[in-house]
């Protein structure tokens, strides 16, 4: 009897597969908010990624001293699923390589991302990913270290089809609160918020165009944080907008509560789950051609499409259907 083929094997063979990443990825500054977000997710599972910041929390001045404790708390026993990334300075500050010295060093071998934010045009973020490829191959760093990309500014959407292109990248964000200041009043503040961030033609256009370079190029798009912190409802509905109007797959947290909302937004549906699983599985003992299930015909387009579904929906903490979790994620190549 001849051995079952992964759909890894059989649908993407010689492509790279699409980022199978978390839907939520939330963001701590200090010392003590990446604890408390470490031990949340060992509470809740692996369905949300840390992004410890650089940016934002490094004290100005003290940027050497943050870097390196980022490094000392992924390196320790409180990164139990060891799904934390860092958001590094913008190529504008003097700290970025810096930053990039010491967490290659350290992280190398396992950081789930670097971030790069304010990007200005493609030749920054392709300075800025060139630089990290280089500490990396003298550190001996083995791996492509995921590299996500903030889209904030006007220059960067201007060539977000040349940036989303880069090597080594895995996620574009779209930074909202900078890609409307930067647009010196001419898109009010309530665009900031629900709905304005919506239906602002200008914001609107920009969503758009992210999520396209992404997509096109094998990349999560990322969409942006709710600045509502005390209504869950709200920060779903942000999330549910966002996946079903404008095609993201993640959204940042930047408070504890908004997580389960994001996840629990972008989650696929249970219903097509279990479809999924079931063709799937019959896809597989039909050695991946061309086969009929519900009155349906279904080949290596919805093949495709299902995989996807079934890994996005075990990062979301979705339950599959036994025989799905053996045959693919038990015995996978």
């Amino acid at each position: 009897m001849t051995q079952a083929v992964h759909p890894n094997d059989a649908l993407f063979k010689g492509e790279k597969p699409f980022p199978a990443i978390p839907a939520c990825e939330h963001f701590a500054g200090s010392e003590k908010l990446i604890l408390k977000a470490l031990e949340l997710q060992d509470k809740l599972g692996p369905v949300f990624d840390v992004t410890c910041d650089c940016e934002d929390g490094a004290p100005a001045g003290r940027e050497k001293e943050h870097a390196e404790m980022i490094v000392r708390v992924q390196a320790s026993a409180a990164n139990k699923h060891r799904m934390a990334g860092v958001r590094i300075h913008d190529w504008s500050h003097p700290a970025w390589k810096q930053d990039v010295d010491i967490l290659v060093a350290g992280l190398g071998e396992t950081a789930a991302y670097i971030t790069l934010p304010k990007s200005t045009e493609y030749g920054h973020a392709a300075e800025m990913i060139g630089y990290i490829q280089k500490k990396a191959a003298q550190h001996g760093v083995k791996r492509e270290i995921p590299i996500h990309v903030l889209i904030e500014t006007h220059g960067a959407l201007r060539d977000v089809h040349r940036i989303a292109a880069l090597p080594w990248l895995q996620v574009l964000d779209f930074g909202l609160m900078d890609f409307v200041s930067g647009h010196h009043g001419a898109i009010p503040a309530s665009a900031m918020r629900s709905p304005g961030q919506f239906e602002h033609r200008l914001i609107a256009r920009a969503k758009a165009e992210v999520v396209a370079a992404a997509l096109a190029n094998g990349v999560v798009p990322a969409h942006n944080v709710t600045l509502d912190l005390k209504n869950p409802y709200a920060t779903y509905q942000d999330a549910r907008r966002a996946r079903s109007e404008f095609g993201f797959l993640r959204q940042w947290s930047i408070y504890p509560a908004q997580i389960q909302p994001i996840v629990d937004a972008m989650k696929p549906d249970h219903s097509e789950v279990e479809a999924g699983a079931a063709i799937l599985l019959a896809a597989q003992q039909a050695d991946w051609g061309p086969i009929q299930h519900a009155g349906e015909l279904h080949d290596r387009a919805t093949y495709r499409y299902y995989w996807e579904l079934l890994q996005k929906a075990r990062v979301t903490g979705i339950p599959l259907p036994p025989a799905a979790e053996q045959a693919f994620f038990m015995t996978g190549s």
